[in-house]
């Protein structure tokens, strides 16, 4: 899943590393804490790959796309499971210890997986490090606001989502490196131990945050922390913030209730956060149905449609994607402030639109073009090699490529050995007839077909990325961070989250079925259906709130926000995007 920090100018990046300078000691919490964002970005790339080798070692995978999914999605699916018992772990046992369980969740998952001789074990091992990414998904970022100074807060939090896109594309090169290794998949996913364990390590040596000692009356032990941090002479002033902010904590809990129903009931009968949480929902469940994830999660997959067959140049290809990912993070972070989260929502997804429209009519042309297929070339194999369905199929004389694949998952195609582009053999996808192709220098397709539009494929995929990454991929959560009253962010954001992650679930669990059932080019369009949804939403509403106090949103909420083309004569909502631009 996608995932952004706090907000952050290039002031306060310059602050941090001036103040980081001074004392190591804040980067060394900053960075031990953000291993948890780099776990959450490996697991999200390495799973890609690796889901390329898994398929060639267990037939029943390779024949499987819902099993496929599963495998997939069920990291999600933990990591819902981890994101809703965290709070309460965090609440009770405190952020350094809710890290070390979710690094010995990631752990053991990790050592599963690489073990696995049953798919079952993977799936298991799936849910493990999914359980360990939710609990530090929301753990890494509160530790990391909790034990730094509050004028570098927001550059050191982002470390956070800056760790994420890095461990993405670390999981990219991990992949490649292990291409040719043997056991690949294992080590791909067994590695994720890790880092997992490198930061189980040092968390050990590192104190526990000083807000949730205070919460729990060690003042003391909450001074001594903040002694390491602060220079002496702003010890005693953060330590009456401390003490005032927690007890305001205290009210508002009693003002809110202590239990989710009372929550619920609460901030449902408050019209401002109802309005915050339309906006917040929306650009969290937009942020899914871009389809962002089917790219970091099926990405070599995607390439292999758009017509290479080779894993590792699927791989390689796939680099580009996560690097462009990762380096769309910084841009958001220096343009987010300049131009305004909704104005680059807004134009991230007119970006995203056009290119997922355009990747439709590639595949759409890549599927007319496919190669024919050959009753020489075929029957060349032997009766018993060509594809059954093929071979009783109507008409076949007339397939191509993709009317083989299609046909049946136990149909692949075998290119012609003086080209990849002319007429090829329709065969039974098995491992003995798959080497006989390879034996005489031909291709093997199971996933996409020969196609000169491939690398054109993989272009509007970059261009993608490069649309989404500064808008869609971070503005979401500095919208959920700005939009809710103070005493309701932390149930607010939680909603909001939570629909993030099943949103997510719901893409990676339907991408490969969508693509079997209305192919790679209905898929595409598909996205760009609900990414066009999703722009109208965001629009209507989605208020923006760069430059503005909170009390200021608060103020726009209660009044109603309506888009400047909707009620053109509306002064106030020209006032307030007089107030926002300032």
């Amino acid at each position: 899943m996608e995932s952004g920090g706090g907000k952050l100018d290039r002031t306060e990046f310059t602050e941090c590393w001036r103040t980081s300078f001074r004392n190591p000691y804040i980067m060394k919490l900053a960075l031990t804490a953000g291993l948890g964002g780099l776990l959450f970005g490996y697991d999200t790339g390495v799973i890609s790959g690796a889901l390329l080798y898994i398929k060639d070692d267990f037939k029943s995978v390779d024949r499987d796309t819902v099993l496929q999914e599963t495998i997939v999605s069920m990291a999600v699916a933990g990591a819902i499971l981890g994101a809703a018992f965290g709070g309460a772990i965090n609440d009770k046992y405190g952020r350094k210890k809710a890290i070390l369980l979710a690094d010995i969740l990631f752990f053991i998952g990790a050592v599963i997986m690489a073990a696995s001789v049953f798919t079952w074990m993977i799936i298991v091992g799936r849910i493990f490090v999914g359980l360990g990414v939710g609990m530090a998904s929301m753990t890494s970022p509160l530790y990391i606001s909790e034990a730094s100074p509050a004028r570098i807060r927001g550059a050191l939090v982002s470390t956070n989502g800056l760790l994420i896109t890095g461990g993405q594309f670390l999981a990219y090169l991990i992949n490649l490196g292990f291409t040719k290794a043997p056991g690949t998949w294992r080590w791909m996913l067994g590695v994720a131990g890790v880092p997992a364990l490198v930061q189980f390590i040092l968390m050990l040596f590192l104190p526990e945050s000083p807000r949730w000692l205070y919460r729990q009356d060690k003042v003391d032990e909450a001074r001594a922390i903040l002694e390491r941090i602060y220079p002496p002479e702003e010890v005693e002033r953060e330590m009456s913030a401390l003490h005032t902010s927690i007890e305001a904590e205290k009210a508002d809990e009693g003002f809110i209730g202590n239990n989710i129903i009372s929550k619920l009931k609460t901030i449902w009968g408050n019209v401002v956060v109802r309005r915050g949480l339309y906006a917040g929902i929306t650009v969290q469940v937009a942020q899914q149905f871009v389809g962002i994830n089917t790219v970091m999660y099926y990405s070599p997959t995607i390439v292999q449609l758009a017509g290479f067959a080779s894993n590792k140049t699927a791989i390689a290809l796939s680099l580009i994607t996560s690097g462009l990912n990762a380096a769309g993070s910084i841009v958001s972070m220096l343009f987010v402030d300049r131009f305004g989260r909704r104005r680059l929502m807004l134009i991230s997804m007119v970006g995203i639109i056009a290119c997922l429209v355009a990747l439709s009519a590639t595949f759409f042309q890549a599927n007319i073009h496919a190669p024919p297929v050959s009753a020489v070339e075929s029957l060349q194999f032997g009766t018993n090699s060509t594809c059954s369905s093929f071979l009783q199929g109507n008409q076949p004389t007339s397939w191509n490529c993709m009317n083989c694949l299609k046909a049946s998952s136990d149909c692949a195609f075998c290119t012609n050995g003086n080209g990849n582009y002319l007429p090829g053999a329709c065969l039974e996808s098995t491992k003995m007839v798959r080497d006989a192709c390879r034996s005489e220098h031909r291709t093997w397709y199971t996933e996409g077909c020969p196609s000169k539009f491939g690398p054109l494929a993989v272009v509007f995929m970059a261009l993608y990325i490069i649309a989404y990454s500064p808008g869609m991929g971070t503005a979401p959560w500095i919208v959920n961070s700005e939009i809710y009253p103070l005493r309701y962010r932390g149930i607010g954001g939680g909603i909001a989250a939570v629909s993030n992650w099943m949103s997510n679930l719901v893409v990676s669990q339907s991408f490969l079925s969508l693509t079997k059932a209305v192919g790679s080019a209905g898929t595409f369009l598909l996205f760009a259906g609900f990414s066009a949804i999703g722009m109208v939403l965001i629009y209507f509403l989605v208020p923006e709130t760069k430059g503005l106090q909170f009390e200021e949103v608060e103020k726009m909420l209660e009044k109603g926000f309506k888009p400047p083309l909707c009620c053109c004569s509306n002064k106030e909502n020209g006032d307030e995007d007089e107030v926002a631009a300032k």
